[in-house]
Order: structure tokens, then C-alpha cells, then sequence
């Protein structure tokens, strides 16, 4: 009889392209023809055209990553919710002799199944958790503690490293980039940041230009969709960003009369959204969801459809929940919008993990791993597509 191992490779491979990834990824500890076989570019590439995107959270806790499971789907026919953190994903470190070693993450970045995480003492991975697979990238000079980077990826499939650097001599200046079109006027009391671009076939960096700290990215709120990744500016007044395909800066305008809070993208990764607040004395602070759209393939002009998601005001016990330094999912669930937001715990409430549905605000006393105190570093949940993308190596 025969059976799945006798099957020729190449149907193997027409067969797994078209399973989601997170499934395929436990097959990797089977046995070695299937470990093998998994991280094999032909199916890598056989996989990415043919299999559906299903997406699934994640949350950094304590320098850790986690996966997050929830069940939300009843959440409209009056059945609990449930949210679970576990599955801890473990980054070995590459130094130690002894491979057991876990390395602590500061920061993490998601672009199309890949993680760039900056560890705690400031230095620089791409990781795929699905695959295991990981790439140590080396600074042009040293690893710097303001150093902010961004992951993204061009037209041709080509991933590149956007790393933003603050200046500190004036004399270290190369040349302004033009960001928005017209010359910049550069005052010497203002702070300026150097841009670099590390290229994975090169295995180098090169300097992309400098601009001051008027149009200077909050590089650390950004997400990237589509292979384009996207900041709050740094006075949160403009929506900035970085075309991988043609390495240059772009703006665009945000809502007016909101402050503006978190930036995310919908569950599957396509379209980025925006939490924000505004306040008014009769209602006093309200929630807003905000998705956007381009209206014109010509101009890609951005527009944004607003969705209220809580009205009538904030309540004192979580008004907390809603400053600097929330982060958020947003999805539909039977054409409702549903917000699933993070923060750090304080002292109305340890869980950091909460849901607003439909004007209502649902605490969750969720199971898994928590901040271990209320200094700890603030939670970061985010949306992970699982894919089997091969990390790039240059010569």
C-alpha cells in the first residue's frame, strides 16, 4: 500500500504549497525528510502563491515572544471571549557555545512572516519563528542604543533594512533628503537622523541621506503593508513612509480633530488601521478605528473610513488603556468591528490584554504568561502572517 513518503517530491511539494503554514510548521519535528523538505525554496516559493494567509497574533512580554490565542467568534451571541498567551518562541543565541541560550528581544517588527528583532543589548536579527531560520545582521560600525530599524520589502520580493540613526556632531552630515518635495531649511538647533539601507544580497549598508528632526519618523510606532512600512511623524500631525522599491520617504495626511494613538494592520495583513481619541465636553474621551484606502491609482492618495468603537466617553478605570504606548489588532466579526488592544498593567487592573466591541469595553482575565511587574517593559501584541519565506544571504 502505498503511502505519503512514497509519493514523488515534486507532488509532495504541489501538496504542502496549498497548507497553511502554521500547520506545516509541526510537521518540522517529525523527522527530518519533512524538516528538510519544509525549509526547501522550492516549496517556499510553491507556497507562497498557493497558500491561504491565515494570520495569528503575537505579543512581546518581558523580551519575550508569544502567541496569542483568542476565541472571539461569539462574542455577539453573549458567549465569553477567551484569550490564552502561550507557545513562548524561543531566539537561540548565536554566540554562546551553549545553543540553549535565549536571547532577550527589545523591539520586534513584522513584515510578511518575518521578525526583525532588536535585541536587548541593541543588536540586530531577522527571524522567521515558523521555519527557525535566523540571520545575524552586522552593523556598518557599531550598534547604538538610538538606533531604530525597520523592515520591508521592494516590488521585485527583495528585502531590505531601513536603519534610522541620530547625529549627534553636525559634522557627520552627508546630504538632506528631500521628503516632501520642496528644499529643507536646516536649522542647527534641530536634531538630525541619518538613514541607511542594508541590503541582504550585499550583505552591506549604505547611507540613504540624512533629514532634520522636523519630518523625522517615530520609526518605533511603524508597520509595514504591502511592503511599504509607515510611521507616525514625529509631532503625530502626518503619516510618513518608506517605499522599499524606490528607497524614498512619503506623506500623507491624517484624520483631523483625533489624537492619534497606535498604528496596526487588519488581521490578514493587507490594510493598515489606526486607534485614536478625541475628547469633547459633553461625551467626554471617545475611541476611534480608523482603516485606510487609496482613492486613485495615480496619485495614491490615502483616504481613511472611521469607525467608532467606543462612545459617550471613556470611563476613569480605562482611560489608561487608551495613551502612548497601547497596541492593537482590529478584525470583522458578522460585519461588527472588534479591537483587541494591549497595555502595560497598572493599578486598575494586572491584565493587559482587553477587547472593545460595540461601545463596550471587556476586560479579560486572560490565561498565560503577564508582565511580571508593573516596571516591566510595555507589552507589544502585533499581527504575525506565518509564511515560509527564506531569509535572504548575500555573498
Amino acid at each position: 500500500m502505498m503511502t505519503f513518503n512514497d509519493l514523488p517530491e515534486d507532488l509532495v511539494v504541489e501538496i504542502l504549497s496549498r497548507v497553511p503554514a502554521v500547520f506545516l510548521a509541526r510537521l518540522r519535528s517529525t523527522s527530518k525528510r519533512w524538516n528538510t523538505l519544509i525549509k526547501d525554496g522550492k516549496l517556499s516559493k510553491k507556497h507562497s502563491s498557493n497558500a491561504p494567509r491565515h494570520s495569528m497574533a503575537l505579543v512581546l512580554i518581558d523580551h519575550k515572544v508569544y502567541s496569542v490565542r483568542s476565541n472571539l467568534r461569539g462574542i455577539h451571541n453573549s458567549v465569553a471571549p477567551y484569550v490564552n498567551i502561550r507557545c513562548h518562541f524561543s531566539l537561540k543565541e548565536h554566540l554562546s557555545n551553549n545553543y540553549s541560550t535565549e536571547v532577550d528581544i527589545g523591539h520586534v517588527f513584522h513584515c510578511d512572516g518575518l521578525l526583525l528583532c532588536t535585541t536587548k543589548d541593541y543588536r540586530l536579527v531577522v527571524w522567521n519563528p515558523l521555519s527557525g531560520e535566523t540571520r545575524w545582521i552586522q552593523p556598518r560600525f557599531c550598534y547604538k542604543k538610538d538606533d531604530c530599524y525597520a523592515l520591508g520589502r521592494s516590488s521585485c520580493n527583495k528585502y531590505k533594512i531601513l536603519r534610522q540613526g541620530r547625529l549627534i556632531n553636525p559634522s557627520e552630515e552627508r546630504y538632506v533628503y528631500n521628503i516632501v518635495g520642496e528644499d529643507l531649511v536646516i536649522n542647527n538647533s534641530q536634531e538630525r537622523y541619518e538613514y541607511e539601507i542594508y541590503d541582504f544580497n550585499s550583505n552591506s549598508w549604505r547611507s540613504i541621506g540624512v533629514i532634520t528632526g522636523l519630518f523625522n519618523p517615530n520609526i518605533t510606532s511603524g508597520v509595514s503593508v504591502n511592503g511599504i512600512t509607515y510611521w507616525f511623524d514625529i509631532s503625530e500631525q502626518f503619516l510618513l513612509s518608506f517605499d522599499f522599491s524606490t528607497e524614498r520617504f512619503g506623506s500623507e495626511s491624517l484624520p483631523e480633530g483625533d489624537s492619534h494613538l497606535a498604528l496596526s494592520v487588519t488581521r490578514q495583513g493587507k490594510r493598515l488601521c489606526m486607534l485614536s481619541t478625541n475628547y469633547t465636553y459633553v461625551t467626554g474621551t471617545n475611541v476611534n478605528l480608523w482603516i485606510a484606502t487609496k482613492t486613485s491609482e495615480n496619485t495614491r492618495a490615502m483616504s481613511w473610513s472611521k469607525f467608532p468603537i467606543l462612545r459617550g466617553g471613556v470611563g476613569l478605570r480605562y482611560r489608561c488603556h487608551f495613551r502612548e504606548g497601547v497596541s492593537f489588532f482590529a478584525y470583522q466579526v458578522k460585519e461588527k468591528i472588534v479591537v483587541v488592544s494591549c497595555h502595560r498593567p497598572n493599578r486598575h487592573s494586572k491584565d493587559i490584554i482587553h477587547i472593545v466591541e460595540n461601545d463596550k469595553f471587556i476586560e479579560l482575565d486572560h490565561h498565560g504568561a503577564k508582565p511580571t511587574h508593573e516596571l516591566s517593559p510595555t507589552p507589544r501584541l502585533l499581527i504575525y502572517v506565518p509564511s515560509l519565506v527564506q531569509i535572504q544571504h548575500g555573498i
